[in-house]
């Protein structure tokens, strides 16, 4: 099974814990703000905004709290201002990872990250020492309970979506990042429930990992996720369904 999309999962079943502390809807909003700033705050024009704001609603994020996010990112509202930082850096077993964080103060984030990554075996890496083994693509998870194959792959093909495969008890449709809201957009009308949605870097070489390594790197992706600032972290590692069974049997 792929990194991105096991931890694609992970993330799905983390998402209700995360609602609760309300860490997940606090990274809703910065995302929201950063694209409301950037491209300002009219959905129609802005592509960036539509579906930071479309991730906001799949999180079940109040309206409220979403328009506040608006409002802030286009000045309306005072506010801290947050900037886009990514860094890369190495996990066990030389597992690449890309973080991307919107933080208020670099300085604290890098600091925190490094920390982070020293306790689990990992380190920084230079500016572009991974980041070539990565290309960004639009990733959307479907159960394949429920859903009939045929006709999710009409939906998204004709929408834009370049491929659909099965990934454990999942679909996981493909995109290019331009065609991800239009794809996202088309499942919606056609009432077809997702999982998980994002826009993530995908890995061109993987790495496979024993059960030691791919118990540490879950458990640093983990950590690095509940990072505040951190708003997204990919890799490449992969780990076989006999061993994802394993560390399953141990949660």
């Amino acid at each position: 099974m792929s990194g991105h999309s096991k931890w694609a999962s992970i993330k799905h079943k983390k998402a209700a814990v995360d609602a609760k502390r309300g860490k997940l809807f606090n990274r809703h909003a910065r995302l929201i703000e950063v694209a409301a700033r950037e491209g300002g705050p009219d959905m129609n024009t802005n592509i960036r905004l539509r579906t930071a704001v479309q991730g906001a609603r799949d999180a079940n994020m109040p309206n409220d709290k979403i328009d506040k996010a608006i409002a802030k990112g286009s000045g309306k509202v005072k506010g801290v201002t947050y900037e886009s930082v990514v860094y890369e850096a190495y996990g066990p077993d030389g597992v690449a990872l890309i973080i991307d964080v919107l933080t208020d103060n670099k300085n604290r984030t890098v600091g925190e990250i490094r920390n982070i990554l020293q306790k689990h075996a990992g380190h920084l890496g230079e500016g572009g020492s991974v980041a070539w083994n990565f290309t960004q693509k639009g990733i959307i998870t479907i159960p394949v309970e429920g859903n009939e194959e045929d006709r999710i792959l009409e939906v998204v093909l004709e929408a834009g979506a370049e491929d659909l495969k099965t990934e454990g008890e999942s679909f996981e449709i493909t995109t290019e990042p331009k065609d991800f809201g239009s794809v996202r957009e088309a499942l919606n009308t056609a009432g077809i429930d997702v999982n998980h949605a994002e826009v993530t870097r995908v890995p061109g070489t993987t790495v496979q990992l024993e059960e030691k390594n791919a118990r540490k790197v879950l458990r640093l992706m983990d950590t690095l996720d509940d990072q505040d600032d951190v708003q997204n972290v990919s890799a490449n590692f992969d780990i076989s369904d006999e061993i994802m069974e394993a560390l399953k049997d141990e949660e």
